[in-house]
Formats: structure tokens, C-alpha cells, sequence
């Protein structure tokens, strides 16, 4: 098979692409969000939001009040204008004008009135209209918006009736942006204290958010003192209730991964001193083989080396076994197998070695008799088989040969229901040997526990704890009893696959 070739550019440009690829790799990691910015953004745009919507609605009702005094004002004004024609009746034209023109040369206010007849003009700006829109009602005058000189202007109008001729129009008028101006006044004022009870909150809110998060910088402080060595429980005296859960769960955890450190440490310790008999058994017998000159002796010496070394490859390979048995990636290679052909093809593998050791190995299915119907569980079919083997081992071992009725094993199995009706496939291995007396049941499962006072040669005290473990990966349960005849019986339970329904 040919490759292709490469011109000199191609590899330049390859180095190019291996060397951003690099760098890509190099780039730092984008940092963490942070809960102290999140909380205080979290908090300050809505609490700044609520500063604007707030500094939008004094405005509007600054606007409208502005509006209204102003509005009333300008009523007032001529209505005040309209009682002095009144008063002054038909000598009206002549002492109106120097009146108003007093009460309107204010150059701040910017007044602007018109005193007229309609045909005849009297006082004022002639060019100001006398109709407009918005028209509102305040006692005797009408307010309403017009333009005088290209400028939107407010006025307010009172007609004074005259007994000949048409009535006297009081006309009082101001331009809209003296309005604003006051408004912008109005709003200040008010704004001020807002803005600053606004920096009042947004410093309240940077300190409650800080002082409430001290208590996870506490609690981080805490956890990067534990050591591997001791894990102590986080303190939880002064931890607020919303974070206790975190920290209680935290707990737990320390206190579970310290009972696994603790379990393994003392796994290792019994392993290690368990591999150290047989190792230096081996040790002994093979000097004694080297250095013993009768043939006889020496041979013995090699029979015991053989026996010793036996006795550690049987124990490293439970400790494998207890390895195997680990919860993790041993969940994954499960499959569908039928625990009954599995206990039968088992105990058919047994046979031969019961046989060897004088005992009677038996099969029986109780709620199938001819064994037609599968068991199916879902799990690992090895570590399944080396718990009904190691039950049977177990049984070997301890059933005495020697009874007048004959040792007897029995393999049973057959389907079991709980309260809840879930099924289980049942397997139970039953001897006539001398039991398990009632002080050590308890311990039987643990690890390297030896009910037999180390009798029994061949044995580390973990079958039974490989059992164990194996049936609690699988989500089952062991337990003993006393047989009927006075031996052990084993019960093995495990969950049968739900069966999927012809409907399905």
C-alpha cells in the first residue's frame, strides 16, 4: 500500500496545524462562575431596574402635578382678571390693562394674556388664539392647548358677560416648557434621595451576599484540612439551614469513604498476614528440602512446599475473586443467564470431587421438578458460578465423611416471592455436618473469620466473604441456617428478570 507524498509547503503547513492544536490544548480552562458575582448581579440589576422604574414614575406624576398646579394656576389668573372687569364695569377698558400688565410682567413666569371684546381688543397679545384642544373645565374657566408664535402654549379663558355687546374674553397663557422646567425641578428633588437610597442598597446587598457565603469559604477551609489519614465531619454548629443538606451529606460521604479506608486497610493488613503463613511454610519446607540428606525426609519436605504453595495460590486467588466482586465495572458486563441450569451445571462439576471424598452430592428442583422452566437473572454467569462452587467447597470441607447415615450435600433451588411479590431465583446448599454454632453465626460472612479454629486445611476464612460480596453486587441476599439434620444450610436469593408479557 502506497501513502501519499507530501510537498515541502504541506509538511509547513501540517507543523502549522500540529502547533495551534497545541495550542489549543495549552489554552487555560475558562474559569468558574462565581456565586458571589451571580448573586450580587443577580441582585443589583433588579434593584437597579426598580431605582429606574421608580425615577420613571416620579417623573410621570411630577408631570401631572406639574400639569394640574399650573393648569390652576392659570385659572386663577384670569378668573382674578375677570373680577376686576366686574368690578370696574363699563371703566373696564380703561383700568384692566395697567392691572394685568402689573400682574404679568413677571419675566420668569413668562405670562402671556389677551384681554378682548372679539371685535375689539383691550389688553395683551393680540395674535394669542382663542380656541386650542385638550379643553378642560376648572370653576368659570377652560383650560386648553394652542401655538402662539410657532411655541405650544397652555391657556386658560373666562368670558365675562357685558349687558350691550359681546362679552369680555380673559385670555391667560403659558408656554410648555416653563412646565418642564418645573417638572425637571420636581424630579430632582425627588430623585436625590432615591439614588442615594439606592447606593445605601446596592452596599447592604455587597455585604449580606459576602457575609452569607462566609460560611462556604468556612466550609472549603474545613475540607482542605482533612488529610487521607483522618477524615473528620465537617462542624455543622454554625452552617445556615439552607446549606446544612450540603454539609450533612458531606457527612455521610466522609464518614463512608473512612469506613471503606478503614475496611481496606484492614484487608490489606489480613491479607498480608494471611499470604505470610503459607509464603513462609514455603520458605521453611524448601530449606528443610535443600538441606535434609535422607531422600525420605526431603520428599516429605516437598510434599509440605507443594501443599504450602497450594494453599497461596487458593488464597491470592480469592483475593481476586474479593477484587472481582468490587461493585464498578463488573455491573457492566452483566448478562441474562438461568440460574438453575447454572446451579445444575455447577454441582455436575462438583460431583467428581464429592465422590473422591465419600460424599453424596444431590440435585433437586421444587418448583419445577423436570426443570423446564428458566430462572432468568441478569448478572455476571463467572462470579455467579463461584458462589454455588464455594458453597459446595464450603460444604466438602466440613460435612465429616464418617456419619453412619453417610455425608450428604444437597443442591436445591426453586423460586421464592417477598411481602411485595418480587421473584427471586433461590438456590440453597445443604450438608449433614456439624452446623455452625450459634456465637459465630454472625461473623460467618466477614473476612478472614475462621469459625473452625483453622482445622481445616486449605482455608483463609474468605469463601464465605466472596459469597457475600458477589451477592450483594447483584443486588441479592445470603444468609444460614440450621439445617433440619442438625448441618448448614445456605440460602442464596437473587432477583429474576421481570418476564415481558405476550401484550408487550
Amino acid at each position: 500500500m502506497r501513502f501519499p507524498t507530501r510537498r515541502a509547503g504541506d509538511q509547513r503547513f501540517a507543523r502549522e496545524d500540529w502547533l495551534d492544536l497545541a495550542r489549543s490544548k495549552a489554552a487555560p480552562t475558562p474559569a468558574p462562575p462565581s456565586l458571589r458575582r451571580t448573586l450580587l448581579r443577580r441582585l443589583a440589576a433588579p434593584l437597579s431596574l426598580l431605582a429606574l422604574m421608580s425615577g420613571l414614575m416620579a417623573y410621570w406624576l411630577a408631570w401631572q402635578y406639574t400639569q394640574h398646579v399650573v393648569d390652576r394656576s392659570l385659572a386663577d389668573l384670569a378668573t382674578a382678571i375677570s373680577k376686576q372687569i366686574q368690578l370696574a364695569g363699563v371703566d373696564a377698558p380703561v383700568t384692566v390693562p395697567p392691572l394685568a400688565q402689573a400682574m404679568f410682567s413677571d419675566p420668569v413666569e413668562q405670562l402671556i394674556y389677551r384681554i378682548s371684546t372679539g371685535d375689539e381688543e383691550i389688553a395683551g397679545e393680540p395674535g394669542l388664539p382663542l380656541t386650542g384642544s385638550n379643553v378642560r373645565r376648572i370653576h368659570y374657566a377652560y383650560v386648553f392647548e394652542t401655538h402662539f408664535q410657532g411655541v405650544s402654549v397652555r391657556a386658560a379663558q373666562v368670558r365675562v358677560p357685558q349687558p350691550t355687546g359681546n362679552p369680555i374674553v380673559v385670555e391667560v397663557a403659558q408656554r410648555v416648557g416653563s412646565r418642564y422646567r418645573i417638572a425637571v425641578e420636581f424630579l430632582i428633588a425627588i430623585m436625590m434621595p432615591l439614588a442615594l437610597l439606592l447606593l445605601a442598597g446596592w452596599v447592604i446587598v455587597w455585604r449580606v451576599v459576602n457575609q452569607q457565603l462566609n460560611p462556604l469559604t468556612d466550609l472549603a477551609d474545613a475540607l482542605n484540612q482533612q488529610t487521607h489519614i483522618s477524615l473528620e465531619p465537617v462542624d455543622e454548629t454554625y452552617v445556615p439551614g439552607e446549606i446544612r443538606p450540603l454539609t450533612s451529606a458531606m457527612n455521610a460521604l466522609l464518614v463512608r469513604l473512612q469506613t471503606a479506608l478503614d475496611a481496606q486497610r484492614k484487608f490489606i493488613a489480613d491479607a498480608a498476614h494471611q499470604l505470610r503463613t503459607p509464603l513462609t511454610a514455603v520458605k521453611l519446607h524448601a530449606e528443610q528440602a535443600l538441606s535434609s540428606r535422607d531422600p525420605a525426609k526431603a520428599i516429605e519436605a516437598v510434599k509440605e512446599l507443594r501443599a504450602s504453595a497450594d494453599r497461596a495460590v487458593r488464597l491470592s486467588n480469592q483475593l481476586l475473586s474479593l477484587a472481582r466482586a468490587e461493585p464498578g465495572e463488573q455491573v457492566a458486563r452483566f448478562a441474562d443467564f438461568d440460574f438453575a441450569a447454572l446451579a445444575f451445571e455447577t454441582g455436575a462439576e462438583w460431583v467428581p470431587r464429592a465422590l473422591a471424598a465419600h460424599v453424596d452430592l444431590g440435585f433437586q428442583r421444587l418448583d419445577d421438578p423436570e426443570n423446564e422452566h428458566p430462572l432468568i437473572v441478569r448478572g455476571n454467569i463467572v462470579l455467579t458460578r463461584e458462589v454455588i462452587a464455594n458453597l459446595i467447597d464450603n460444604a466438602l470441607k466440613y460435612v465429616p465423611p464418617s456419619r453412619v447415615d453417610g455425608a450428604r450435600i444437597t443442591l436445591t433451588v426453586t423460586e421464592w416471592r417477598d411481602a411485595d411479590y418480587r421473584r427471586f431465583g433461590e438456590v440453597v446448599v445443604e450438608d449433614n455436618g456439624p452446623g455452625v454454632p450459634p456465637d459465630q453465626q454472625p461473623d460467618l460472612f466477614k473476612r478472614f473469620f475462621r469459625g473452625d479454629g483453622q482445622s481445616v486445611e486449605g482455608g483463609a476464612g474468605l469463601g464465605l466473604a466472596i459469597v457475600h460480596d458477589i451477592v450483594v453486587l447483584h443486588g441479592g441476599s445470603v444468609h444460614y441456617e440450621d439445617a433440619p439434620e442438625g448441618g448448614a444450610r445456605f440460602i442464596v436469593r437473587m432477583p429474576l428478570k421481570e418476564e415481558k408479557h405476550a401484550s408487550q
